[in-house]
């Protein structure tokens, strides 16, 4: 068999997309694109392992000791979506001061209005391939 096309020199790459997460944010009277990247599975995982935490196994079905695993997937997704944002730059002190907030996830929280984060965590998802189920990746191969 023969898998030349899956070289790494033969993958295209994930590009980074141009995104209108707010009308709010305006120059010249339109709406500034903001700029989102695909992580890579690396960074992922341990994004996902950050946010997995170990719990007492809960009521009477878990005996004294036993422990269940716990994922907070709002924290991950926030923090998934700030790992993503390439523009504006989330890290920046200056922009982090005019929010009083000082890290790129309280900054997206105090940018953005509930439903815009929620738009740009549908668009980071999207992009890092979240959105697609495996029966409609077959359906496309198939086409």
């Amino acid at each position: 068999m023969d898998f030349q096309e899956f070289m790494l020199g033969n993958a295209l790459p994930v590009e980074n997309r141009k995104v209108t997460v707010s009308k709010r944010f305006v120059k010249d009277g339109k709406a500034i694109p903001w700029e989102i990247r695909a992580i890579t599975n690396d960074e992922d995982e341990t994004l996902r392992k950050t946010f997995m935490r170990r719990v007492p196994a809960p009521g009477k079905a878990g005996k004294r000791g036993q422990y269940v695993q716990d994922f907070d997937g709002p924290g991950y997704m926030s923090a998934l979506c700030a790992a993503c944002v390439v523009y504006p730059n989330l890290n920046d002190a200056a922009l982090q001061d005019s929010y009083k907030v000082k890290d790129a996830e309280a900054l997206l929280r105090a940018m953005l209005t509930p439903g815009e984060l929620g738009d740009l965590a549908a668009e980071v998802q999207e992009h890092c391939g979240f959105d697609v189920s495996m029966a409609d990746k077959v359906e496309e191969a198939k086409n």
